[in-house]
């Protein structure tokens, strides 16, 4: 692979020169919650993501033997599914999360012992991997945790260490359901560095202003939670 992935990288957030930066951004709070919340994130994947993450790996175009990487892994059920797809190639797996990248860490080499599989704590806007490093990139409920300005700069990454051509697979929580979208407003107010926002009406525009042409688009619903599934090529050189 181009770029070492090393499983001593997990400090790279607190020895990055970025790092003074994440105390004046949401990412640091959010970081907190999702790091409390590591045990109990898996019924919340099971209740309401599993459908998406189903339809994303059918839809992904991932094939056995490639360098995958997924950004923004939680609790590692979406992971688990891409080491599963994925068991001669190299699956890498990143959090802002240290809590989150830890267990996901554990439960993927007590599942998968002999497959190379590796998760590290690092923040989605300053990945820590080369130009290129990766034929697949895929990424379940980040966008929404970021500002606008970020949402960019983590596309754009995304874009950097993707080779030309690869493809980008991403999940948004869905905004085609008046009644949910009400619902999460509240949700919103209430804890904003847990909900986030609703970004997917306009993140196929972020997608093509950075270099990818979105090929597939579906539409997902879980007992009343919306998805959107997007799969977009990366078109440029970095």
């Amino acid at each position: 692979m181009n770029g070492n992935i090393d499983l001593q990288d997990t400090e790279y957030l607190q020895s990055s020169p970025m790092a003074a930066e994440l105390a004046f951004t949401p990412s640091r709070q959010t970081r907190r919650i999702y790091d409390i919340l590591a045990p109990l994130y898996p019924v919340s994947t099971l209740l309401f993501h599993s459908r998406a993450h189903k339809e994303a790996i059918a839809v992904s175009g991932i094939r056995n033997g490639m360098r995958v990487l997924e950004v923004a892994i939680g609790s590692g059920e979406m992971f688990h599914k891409l080491v599963q797809a994925n068991p001669d190639g190299h699956t890498v797996g990143v959090d802002l999360s240290p809590n989150m990248a830890a267990r996901t860490q554990s439960g993927s080499r007590r599942a998968f012992p002999d497959t190379a599989a590796h998760c590290q704590a690092a923040d989605a806007r300053y990945l820590p991997f080369a130009d290129g490093s990766f034929d697949a990139l895929v990424c379940c409920y980040l966008l929404e945790l970021l500002s606008e300005n970020d949402v960019e700069d983590t596309v754009s990454e995304f874009q950097r260490v993707l080779r030309v051509g690869g493809p980008l697979t991403l999940i948004l929580i869905g905004q085609n359901k008046s009644m949910f979208n009400s619902a999460y407003r509240v949700c919103t107010k209430v804890a904003p560095a847990f909900w986030g926002r609703q970004v997917e009406r306009h993140i196929p525009r972020v997608l093509r202003a950075r270099g990818f042409n979105v090929e597939r688009d579906h539409k997902v619903r879980q007992i009343f939670y919306p998805s959107r599934v997007l799969v977009a090529r990366n078109a440029e050189q970095s």
